[in-house]
């Protein structure tokens, strides 16, 4: 584990499968840890526009997690758990491909849902974020 905060631990016990893609089984955070929870992050660009490419919004929803940790003065290493809700197949190659470059060796906890629709008809991807700090 290579974080850069003192509150949060990952884990993957050794009883139990390995990880089916790129998270932690256990997430543990420091009792005197402040608690963050963001509202679900979409694909909207800077200028309010939502792009109809599935991978543009992928790499926007990331974009936007780390602009909002930031303006808490908080980095990826402080995420706890992301849940993502996704309205068609994840391309996890562009996906994985972004989400190691913002979470490193040591990935946040995971669910992830396939669901028939979000908030917008036109969104295809919502990551909710909980953070410590």
């Amino acid at each position: 584990m290579s974080l850069n905060n003192q509150v949060i631990k990952r884990y993957n016990p050794e009883n139990i499968a390995k990880p089916v893609g790129h998270y932690s089984h256990v997430t543990k955070i420091d009792r005197n840890a402040e608690q963050y929870v963001f509202s679900g992050q979409v694909g909207v660009d800077q200028n309010g526009t939502i792009p109809a490419d599935f991978n543009e919004q992928v790499t926007n929803t990331m974009a936007n997690i780390v602009a909002i940790l930031s303006s808490q003065e908080l980095t990826p290493d402080h995420v706890i758990k992301i849940n993502i809700w996704a309205t068609e197949e994840i391309d996890w190659e562009h996906f994985y491909a972004i989400w190691n470059n913002v979470f490193g060796a040591s990935p946040p906890s995971m669910t992830i849902a396939y669901v028939k629709g979000l908030g917008l008809p036109e969104l295809k991807i919502e990551l909710d974020v909980w953070a410590a700090g």
